[in-house]
């Protein structure tokens, strides 16, 4: 048998020696020996239960861990040596306690987690002593099964599933779960993972949560008291530790669903200047799942309360007249009130846009000769007429234009009326025309004369046929009354606006059938009848509701804009199309000044259902638009404010032009945004500048009117003509007026001239001009022109016969900033003619003296007299060497008249620099020495200053 100890069997050979036979014979025989003493393998039980607490190492088995063994209490054999556990990576360990008693014990060899594993089950033997010290000839029990159990320690805290929730109720409703939270436990045993509570933490909320985590409402909710509602949940485990964070919990409350648009603003804000603008970019139409099977809405712009009802130009009714290409010859019975049309003075104003109010007391007489006496068959009559029902029960005639007998009798021969919300127009022809009976009154029976709203009005005559239009829009007459011709008389009439004039048939002469209500605009054309393109033009409103992009209009929808473009109508059958199309409408307002302050604007809607009775109904949209003010721009008259001219030029037939070089700019103040957001300092206003049109220009002639017996202004007619302008002249001044650009009135007024007759007795005149926008609403400053005469000081021939014979005085003066000297011509004389000339000098020279002294005083008195008028003339000598030099040829009077035709003639070739300068009035010679020589003796004259220095004689460059 092999040794215990060897780890081979030793050789047997017959030819061992004795030795080793009786080696092998003792240890057969130990072995014998330890059979007999070991008998017995070790007992234990054959199941085990056991438990530990987790992150602890001792296990407590039932039964207790212990190993019997019937071998006699003996060492080794009768002992216990080992527990061994079958099993691969558990974390468990048995040891013996006591060899002899056999008890034992399990712990853990590392840290146990009931999270990972709750449970372990593995088998365990118990191992004897053997016989002997070398641990031979073990014996092992049978095979035990032990189960472990891992005690939970409630070391997690419960965790909400989601951050936050959130839900949306109906406000008047009591639910029973509005939404349920829900948290975890990671703790293993039941005792720990689950969640025994919730809690609302919120206080005084109306809401409550179960042990389940539903929330309900404790009561009714109501989306005007409160529309949201934000609540903290928090969970407990069995093992009350509460949840580590709360979880929030958002309820929206929205109201009880009602039909009705969703989405849109009541407020629009437009920037003058902005284009199109949408109205409702967001709005949708909510049918709280009602079978809608069409919809049909309509949106109206209200402006009835701007001016004539929307925002049109302000220009005066001619220059509006002129802009849409109205025929000529129109006649304004209801202009502003001036010199010259002083009929509406005592009139009712409402606004700045001329509109005149009647309230049945007034009455305007339209002078003679402003009207024809007999209109022919064809003429036209507009007016702006805003109007309301009359009162009484008995509704007089409101008369709005009356051509009647002056004195005696009290025939209306024209006349324009409202009698019972209906639109009378009488025409009676006289008796020398024809002797026949013909229509003599046109009746209009519309709702639009007594709804106090604006309303444009065109009657076109073209006899006997007289057709309406109102808003652009074309009526006949319902009722056309027949009536004789009027018999001829040499009775004067009488032409009035806002009453009729009753010459007789009283005692006093007087007005009657006044007018209640507000006129503008209202004119009359004889011998012309208006197109439909021109009417329409007129009555064009500036501002509208405008659709964005037709082409993307969904299918199936129908759309119809009124004439105005102030009410829209949409229709369509899908409901998703009708707000794609409703968010593309958009206010846009054309004028580049626009009248500020609200448009009201309202979207009503009628729904069409899919079989029923009743279907829904849907509230009105009122919203506005508020147009913000147009930033106002500064228009600026520059040019030359003072400057003289020679007399001829006054006398010419072309004159002197007023403004050669004026300069019309209009800017407007924009801020600048500032780099630095942090600093608080004001925006700078940077000045742009803008184009726009002008109305009219008005010059006014200062200190006194003119006097038409010597004095005037002109205006070439063609110059207006060709770029579409009007004048009026008078001896207070000049307007030009019509709608026309900036740059047009500039080339207009720098041909206007100013003429003078008899310049000498003038000194100098002072003109004013001053330009408007928009009739007025816009001005610029007031830019004050003087122009002044040059007068002339004339040297007699004998004055200049002395100065030849007093060289000694001859007078050189030279400005010391002058730049430039005129050439002299230098003449060497002899020595002996030199002799000779002075010895003949000196012998005249006591007999001179004193002549040329008192000579020499009247001088120095006119030309003080002269520098004194003249201190302010913008001169410019400043390059100019002036040498006055006695011996040159005094010029005859003719000389200079030709100069000044010479200049003439260049200025009609163009040439607008300002003449203020001394080449302005010094001549114009084909000889350019001479010019210069010329210019040399007018400058000295020109000198300016109070006090001047004697004059000394400068006898170095004169020739003997």
């Amino acid at each position: 048998l092999p040794s215990s100890t060897s780890s081979s069997p030793l050789p047997l050979s017959p030819t061992s020696s004795p030795s080793a036979l009786s080696l092998i014979t003792v240890i057969f025989s130990e072995r014998r020996e330890e059979t007999q003493i070991n008998k017995h393998k070790p007992w234990i039980e054959t199941s085990y239960h056991g438990v530990i607490t987790e992150n602890n190492d001792t296990v407590i088995l039932d039964p207790p861990l212990v190993a019997l063994d019937k071998d006699a209490p003996v060492p080794f054999a009768g002992e216990i040596c080992a527990f061994k556990i079958h099993g691969q990576e558990l974390p468990f360990e048995a040891v013996v306690l006591n060899k002899t008693s056999g008890e034992g014990r399990l712990r853990a060899k590392s840290p146990i987690d009931c999270e990972l594993q709750k449970e372990y089950t593995f088998i365990i033997q118990a191992y004897d002593c053997g016989a002997g010290p070398r641990e031979t000839a073990w014996k092992k029990s049978h095979k035990a099964v032990v189960h472990i159990q891992v005690k939970d320690v409630n070391e997690f805290a419960p965790a909400f599933k989601e951050p936050a929730y959130k839900a949306v109720v109906t406000e008047g409703k009591i639910y029973d779960s509005i939404l349920q939270v829900e948290a975890i436990d990671e703790d293993c045993s039941p005792q720990y993972s689950q969640i025994c509570n919730y809690e609302i933490v919120t206080t005084d909320v109306p809401f409550a949560i179960d042990r389940n985590g539903n929330i309900r409402n404790t009561e009714k909710l109501s989306y005007d008291k409160q529309r949201q509602y934000e609540i903290l949940v928090t969970a407990y485990d069995c093992g009350q530790k509460p949840a580590a964070q709360d979880t929030l919990v958002q309820v929206d409350v929205k109201p009880v669903c009602k039909p009705g648009w969703q989405d849109w603003t009541k407020r629009i804000e437009y920037q003058p200047g902005s284009g199109s603008v949408p109205l409702f970019p967001s709005i949708r139409l909510e049918t709280c799942d009602g079978a809608v099977s069409s919809l049909q809405v309509t949106a109206e712009l209200q402006t009835n309360y701007i001016g004539k009802g929307c925002d049109r130009e302000t220009y005066s009714e001619k220059s509006l007249q002129k802009l849409c290409g109205a025929s000529s010859g129109i006649i304004d019975l209801l202009p502003s009130p001036s010199a010259a049309t002083n009929w509406t003075a005592g009139l009712l104003v409402d606004s700045g846009e001329m509109i005149f109010r009647f309230d049945g007391r007034q009455g305007a007489k339209i002078p003679d000769g402003i009207v024809p006496k007999n209109l022919t068959d064809q003429f036209t009559i507009t007016m702006w007429m805003q109007h309301g029902p009359s009162t009484g029960v008995r509704a007089e005639k409101e008369t709005i234009l009356c051509n009647s007998d002056k004195t005696e009798m009290n025939r209306h021969h024209y006349a324009l009326y409202v009698h019972n919300c209906r639109l009378v127009f009488l025409l009676r022809k006289d008796f020398d025309q024809a002797d026949t009976f013909r229509p003599a009154e046109f009746h209009w029976k519309l709702d639009q004369i007594c709804d106090k709203e604006w309303h444009y009005y065109v009657i076109n005559v073209e006899f006997p046929v007289v057709t309406l239009y109102m808003d652009g829009a074309t009526y006949e007459p319902y009722l056309v009354t027949n009536d004789w011709p009027i018999h001829p008389s040499h009775i004067a009439m009488q032409l009035t606006v806002g009453a009729c004039w009753q010459g007789g048939e009283v005692a006093k002469p007087r007005f009657a059938q006044f007018f209640h209500g507000s006129l503008a605009s209202l004119t009359i054309r004889p011998g012309k009848m208006e197109s439909q393109k021109v009417i329409s033009c007129l009555q064009a409103c500036k501002e509208g509701l405008d659709i964005n992009s037709l082409e993307s209009l969904g299918q199936g929808i129908k759309y119809h804009f009124n004439p105005s473009q102030s009410v829209l109508v949409m229709e369509g059958d899908d409901i998703g199309n009708i707000n794609g199309a409703l968010q593309k409408v958009s206010y846009i307002n054309s004028r580049p000044f626009p009248t500020a302050g609200v448009r009201r604007l309202r979207l009503s809607s009628q729904v069409q259902c899919f079989g029923e009775d009743v279907c829904i109904s849907i509230p009105d949209v009122d919203a506005y638009v508020m147009v913000l003010q147009a930033i106002e721009p500064q228009i600026t008259l520059q040019g030359t404010d003072r400057f003289w001219r020679p007399a001829a030029q006054f006398q010419s037939a072309r004159g002197v032009a007023l403004f050669p070089d004026i300069k019309i700019v209009s800017t407007f103040a924009k801020a600048e945004p500032s780099s630095d957001m942090k600093t608080a300092a004001p925006r700078a206003a940077v000045l742009e500048e803008m184009l726009h049109n002008l109305d009219f220009c008005d010059i006014l002639v200062l200190g006194g009117d003119l006097d038409p017996r010597q004095e005037c202004l002109e205006l070439s007619h063609s110059e207006l003509h060709q770029r579409h302008l009007d004048a009026t002249n008078s001896s207070a001044g000049y307007s030009v007026y019509g709608v026309g650009s900036m740059s047009r009135y500039e080339q207009v007024l720098r041909h206007l001239r100013y003429r003078n007759w008899h310049p000498t007795s003038l000194e100098a005149r002072q003109f004013r001009i001053k330009c408007s926008e928009l009739n007025g609403r816009y001005t610029s400053n007031e830019f004050n022109v003087e122009v002044g005469v040059l007068h002339e000081v004339r040297v007699s021939d004998e004055h200049v016969n002395h100065l030849i014979v007093q060289p000694p005085f001859l007078q050189s003066v030279h400005h010391p900033e002058s730049r430039s000297s005129i050439r002299r011509s230098s003449v060497v004389p002899s020595i002996a003619t030199v002799v000779v000339i002075i010895s003949v000098c000196m012998l005249v020279f006591v007999v001179a003296m004193g002549v040329y002294r008192v000579r020499i005083a009247h001088q120095h008195f006119v030309q003080e007299t002269e520098a004194a008028k003249e201190a302010e003339m913008d001169w410019d000598d400043s390059a100019l060497t002036i040498t006055v030099n006695p011996m040159e040829k005094h010029e005859g009077p003719g000389h200079g008249e030709d100069e000044t035709e010479g200049e003439e003639e260049e200025e009609e070739e163009g040439a607008e620099e300002d003449l203020s300068s001394s080449s302005s009035s010094s001549s114009s010679s084909e000889d350019g020495e001479e010019e210069e020589e010329e210019v040399m003796g007018r400058g000295q004259r020109r000198q300016s200053g109070a006090q001047r220095a004697q004059l000394e004689w400068d006898d170095s460059t004169l020739p003997y």
